[in-house]
Parts: C-alpha cells; structure tokens; sequence
C-alpha cells in the first residue's frame, strides 16, 4: 500500500507529523498548557495572546485525554503524561462535593463561574481519566472514569434533564427540558468503546447497547436516511422545529465512532450499516461549489443550512473515511479522504497567514480572520492522532 486518494502514504505521515509535532504541540506548550496550575487556558488570540484566564470543563478534560492519549501512542515522554497527571489532579480537586456536574466554567484556580446543565463536559472528564488511567498505569483513575460515566448516565435519563438548544443554534430558542440529543449517546459511546478495549466490563457493555440503539434506531429518521438531534425525552420527534434541525456534522462524526465500536465487537452488519450512514450524511452536507461539508442544517425541508465552515466536521470525515478505507479498502472512501484531505490543506491551516495552528470557524469560503477567540484542543489533535496511527498501519500492510 503506497497510496491513498492519489497521495502518497509517506507524504501524508510526514505532513501529519509536523502538523501535530512542529506545530500543534509546540503552541499548545507555550501559549496554552497551563503548566503551574494544571488545565488548559483555551481563550488565546492566533498568536498566543491571552484573552482571559477562565477555564473550561470540556477543554480540561478533553486535554486530558489528548495528552495521555499522546503519550501512550507516540512520544512516552514524561513532560506529556505530567500535563494530563497535573491537570487531572486539578479537576478532580474541584469535582462538586453537592452534584454530579462539575461547572461549565471556572477561574484558573477553580472558583466556579458558570454551572453545567448537560453531561458532555463531565463526561470528557471521564474520558480524559480514562484515558489517563491507560497511559499511567493508575488504575484509580479507571475507577473514577467509570463511577463519573454511570453518573452521567443517570443525570441524561432525568425527565427534567437541561438540554439547551441555543447551543447549537446560537440564538435564543424554547428549551426542550428531558429532551433527548444525539450528541449523549455519542459520547457516552465514545468512552465505554475505548474503555471496553482496555478490559471487559458488563456496566460498560450496557452503556455501548443502549447508546448504539440510540443512534442507530430512535434517532434515524429512515423516511430520509438522516438522524435527528433532538427527540422528546420518550424519544418522540417533538411538535415543532427541532423536527426539523439536522447536524449531520455530529451524524458523520458518530458514525466513525460506531464502525470503531463495531470493529471492537467484530460487527460486520453494524459497521456496514454505519459506513453506509456515514457515506450518506458527508454526501448529503458537501458543499459542491466551494467544497467541504457543512455542519447541519436548521430546516430540512426548507434545505436551510449553516453555512459556516468549522473545523472539526472536516475533520470527522478525513477520520471516518480513512478508517473504512483501512478496513474496507472503499473506493468512496479513498477519493473522499483525498478530496477532503486537499480541501482542508488549502483552506484552513493558518501558516498560509503567518501564524500556526488551523482556522477553527469561518465563513463559507473560509476566509481568514485576523483575530479569532478560542484555541481548538481536542478534535484537531485527536484527528492527528487517529489518523497518524492509521496511515502506520496502513504503510506497513
């Protein structure tokens, strides 16, 4: 194997590594790592500029896993493990004593600025732990991980859960309280699919049942091949607009995750049938004009999409389609990784500009902005990592 979408697989290795390696990392430890304190101090300018101090619960978790997952996979360089140690020292320091939910956001030092309603960014605290777990060896962190995971569970069956649609939207618009959103199952999926890996476990086998059902049953809409974000919390399809709201960007992106999910059972039916969903939602959401995907559309039958290009739904499709052409060796799939893999290498790496990193949310075209708000940790070094390992595998086929 010595090419994939007409590139060569030595070009794409070297090209990914000094993405990850000369120009990720390097930034993140100077500009971003919070090295004294732990965590990770995410609102910087394009060239490092500290915006504030605050700290996130998606971003500290989420950089957890990012660098245990670094260190296990690539460098086992102490400096890396001692960011995650350092930083999952610091969250569990703040877990809440009164709830399950840590603060959406907090001071550098952890003072609570902002309460949590929704699991996601307790759940990347327990993804980041696990993953920790694995990298060190400490076996207490597992323990944690899944004592967080089973309480996330539990807070996402509530009648009365928090899910705040504005989120998406970005706008003001009628909460759906106990609403069921696509993206719960996709995470909580997500973290028992690598934790399984590591050692068989019967609670986390439950969790990945239950989240597959819900992706792949109660959320699919069969009447047009797509999935729904948002369902009443029985599951219904709710009497108004969310009815019509379509992120296939979360769609393709978890439909890697359940090949990946299906690879760990040896599912061929499933990983087909979510290779064939994942095929669907890129196709549906390509923007033939200027290229790449959008990340959702806000009325399906009015064919009203975001127009905005972000990052990280490129991304999920360079991982998926990469990953079923590893191991379905696809067609689609090796012109689609191509094809992507150029789009994304013209448009949105920020050296073209004189700066490092990649554009993180742009306009359709992606036209660069000078200053930009937030420093992205998670999907772009995961998408690195996958897919540098990957194209390993791959090169030595």
């Amino acid at each position: 194997m010595n090419t994939i979408g007409g590139l060569p697989l030595s070009s794409l290795e070297k090209q990914y590594r000094e993405d990850l390696f000369e120009d990720f990392l390097p930034f993140m430890d100077k500009f971003v790592v919070d090295h004294e304190v732990g965590g990770f101090l995410c609102a910087a300018d394009r060239d490092g500029t500290r915006l504030n101090s605050d700290k996130d619960n998606w971003f500290d978790g989420r950089g957890i896993w990012v660098y245990s997952f670094l260190y296990r996979n690539f460098t086992h360089d102490p400096r890396h493990l001692e960011i995650a140690r350092k930083t999952a020292d610091f969250v569990l320091s703040i877990r809440p004593k009164d709830g399950v939910l840590w603060p959406r956001r907090y001071t550098r030092h952890g003072e609570p600025l902002a309460p949590d309603g929704e699991i996601y960014g307790t759940v990347f605290m327990a993804e980041g732990l696990a993953e920790y777990a694995a990298a060190s060896g400490e076996e207490r962190y597992r323990d944690l991980a899944k004592e967080i995971l089973l309480e996330c569970a539990e807070v996402y069956e509530r009648p009365d859960y928090a899910l705040n649609p504005s989120h998406y939207f970005g706008t003001d618009v009628p909460l759906l309280s106990g609403g069921r959103v696509q993206g719960a199952p996709m995470v909580l999926l997500r973290i028992s699919t690598q934790m399984l890996r590591a050692r068989a476990d019967k609670d986390l086998e439950k969790i990945a049942a239950w989240a597959i059902d819900a992706i792949m049953t109660r959320h699919y809409n069969p009447s047009v091949a797509l999935n729904y974000e948002f369902l009443n919390h029985d599951y219904t399809v709710p009497a108004n607009e969310y009815s019509q709201f379509c992120y296939t960007g979360h769609t393709l992106e978890i439909m890697w995750m359940v090949m990946d999910e299906a690879l760990r059972r040896g599912d061929q039916t499933l990983f087909d049938t979510a290779a064939e969903r994942f095929r669907r939602n890129v196709e549906v959401s390509w923007d033939d004009v200027y290229g790449g995907v959008y990340r959702g559309m806000s009325h399906l039958d009015r064919n009203e999409w975001f127009l905005q290009k972000v990052l990280w739904p490129q991304e999920e499709v360079l991982i998926g389609s990469l990953m079923l052409f590893e191991h379905r060796r696809d067609p689609w799939a090796e012109e689609m990784f191509g094809r992507m893999y150029r789009f994304v290498q013209s448009k949105f790496p920020l050296r073209q500009y004189g700066f490092p990193l990649w554009i993180n949310f742009a306009d359709r075209k992606v036209t660069f902005e000078r200053h930009y708000n937030r420093i992205e940790n998670y999907h772009h070094p995961r998408h690195l990592m996958l897919n540098l390992l990957a194209l390993m595998r791959l090169m030595e086929a």
